[in-house]
């Protein structure tokens, strides 16, 4: 059985200031009795399903800049998506959002269900045909362009062109990065690839993509419907990124290569385009796990190097075939 292999370390929700719990109890009306604290993900902050004396039930994520001074950066990115997509079964629906300059809050609709099995071929089907569903919907909700400068809204949001770009770079700048884990084949036609990657950043950046889809992110209601959570790493970008993404969980084994040819996006790009979006995010993240410095998520430097070797891994895979 799949589980998430991002989990960060957490505050609690009774370490939440109390001026940001007073709003939560004053915006739903009654007082919290219960608070039940969630691990996955790797923010800092608190992650919590909360039961008031009147029955009502919410979810609340709360950081503040103390904690990390980047998440809550990703929490006003998330306020503002949400508010632009609006309510949706596929997405759980904002409530409230609080922002005092300091600390960053959300309640968010409490869903019933858990996270997903994919290693259940079935339950992987669902979330195939969700991914497909949510880009149909975020395309229709973003009609007038998701360019993020001028298009109709700006929220912050992540742009897959830079990202693209910033994958090159870093396989332009490898040999500098010597103790980085990234092997000797990537090294050798680290140039190469980096032209390959800046190849990506020409499609078309025009659709609002979630770019954060793995399990942590997930819940898979009790009736079978698959709900995407945490809209912090939300862009504009090519429509093919978040099927991509979707698939991911099985990005080491050979159904993955077979089942790109289910999305039409994906299908579109060809395995060229794939692979070479492995190696650029790949070689990123090896590179990321001996330059980056966090404040407070202690677990996240190993997510980097497991997620580096499985994206590689599977490039290499794919190149031997």
């Amino acid at each position: 059985m799949t589980t998430p292999r991002a989990v960060g370390v957490r505050i609690s929700y009774a370490d939440v200031p109390p001026n940001v719990t007073r709003w939560v109890e004053e915006t739903l009306g009654s007082a919290v009795v219960s608070s039940a604290d969630q691990v996955g993900g790797m923010s800092p902050g608190c992650a919590a399903r909360l039961v008031c004396a009147d029955g009502t039930r919410a979810f609340v994520k709360a950081v503040g800049a103390d904690l990390n001074p980047h998440t809550p950066i990703l929490f006003r990115r998330e306020i503002a998506v949400l508010n632009l997509i609006g309510e949706h079964p596929l997405w759980a629906r904002l409530r409230a959002s609080y922002d005092d300059g300091d600390w960053v809050a959300l309640i968010l609709e409490d869903i019933e269900g858990s996270h997903p099995d994919l290693a259940d071929d079935m339950v992987m089907g669902q979330l195939l045909e969700a991914a497909d569903e949510l880009g149909v919907i975020l395309a229709e909700r973003t009609v007038h362009g998701a360019t993020g400068r001028g298009g109709g809204y700006d929220a912050g949001l992540t742009d897959q062109h830079t990202i693209f770009h910033q994958f090159a770079a870093t396989l332009d700048d490898l040999a500098a990065c010597p103790g980085a884990p990234v092997p000797e084949w990537v090294r050798a036609e680290a140039g190469s690839w980096a032209a390959r990657t800046r190849g990506l950043a020409e499609h078309a950046m025009t659709t609002l993509v979630h770019y954060d889809i793995r399990i942590d992110n997930l819940l898979r209601r009790p009736t079978g419907e698959i709900v995407f959570l945490d809209w912090g790493a939300a862009g504009v970008g090519p429509d093919w990124l978040d099927p991509l993404l979707a698939r991911l969980e099985r990005v080491d084994q050979d159904w993955f290569d077979a089942s790109l040819a289910s999305s039409a996006p994906l299908a579109r790009i060809g395995d060229d385009a794939v692979t070479t979006w492995l190696v650029g995010i790949g070689t990123h993240l090896a590179v990321r796990t001996v330059t980056a410095v966090d404040v407070n998520l202690p677990t996240l430097q190993e997510f980097r190097r497991t997620e580096s070797a499985r994206f590689l891994g599977a490039a290499a895979r794919r190149l031997r075939a």
